[in-house]
């Protein structure tokens, strides 16, 4: 909440009202038009992947939510409408696009529901974890490098699910239905990149904890 009050009086009064500078309170603009847009568009692939419609005509739809996640901060800018309303919202459906896709996924039975799971599990973690480290060292903590790789690795992974070509026949490496691709379960090559995300993702959470571990020792020293 402290983070969010910053962001909202972060504003330079001297700015032209409607700049990036000095947002104004304005909720009926065409940006914000768009970003709403954005919301429909996201809700009807949702709702037509998970019908098993046509997946072109579903995968068009969220190019069309992606793409226009552009020309909505362009116009802000361009017609000097950036808002409040549009900055905190704008990022909401970033992430409401992105998981739109892997809940389609999984209700389709293209994803195991363990990696979402798994994956917002240690996203709520490690926030809480950053939360205190900030407390203790007064900052936050630097994104590691394997960090973005994880990123890097998901969403080209759940991109290419999305598609949903290739697929192929399980290597039968291990016998664990739960595990399509590894195991006799058939399923789109996308899938071996996001197990290599999901592989980073653990391995980020552990040097995390590492580093959140050495800072309150180094505190607790610093307080004796």
């Amino acid at each position: 909440m402290r983070f969010l009050e910053k962001k909202l009086h972060a504003q330079d009064p001297n700015a032209p009202l409607g700049t990036a500078n000095n947002p104004s309170h304005r909720i009926f603009t065409i940006a914000n038009g768009i970003t709403l847009a954005r919301i429909a568009l996201t809700l009807l692939f949702l709702v037509l992947f998970c019908l098993r419609e046509n997946r072109i005509l579903c995968l068009v739809i969220y190019a069309a939510s992606a793409i226009t996640d552009f020309l909505d901060g362009y116009i802000a800018r361009a017609t000097q409408t950036v808002s409040w309303f549009g900055k905190l919202l704008d990022p909401l459906v970033d992430r409401f696009l992105i998981f739109s896709g892997v809940i389609g996924l999984c209700v389709v039975g293209e994803l195991p529901l363990w990696i979402p799971c798994l994956l917002i599990g240690r996203d709520a973690l490690l926030g809480l974890g950053m939360l205190v480290i900030k407390h203790i060292k007064h900052r936050p903590i630097d994104v590691l490098f394997i960090g973005k790789v994880t990123t890097a690795l998901l969403m080209f992974g759940f991109a290419w699910m999305l598609l949903g070509w290739p697929v192929i026949e399980g290597i039968s490496l291990i016998h664990l239905s739960w595990l399509p691709g590894l195991s006799s379960e058939p399923a789109c090559m996308g899938i071996f990149l996001v197990y290599a995300g999901v592989i980073c993702s653990l391995i980020t959470f552990i040097l995390y904890i590492i580093e959140g571990a050495l800072a309150f020792f180094e505190s607790n020293k610093a307080g004796k």
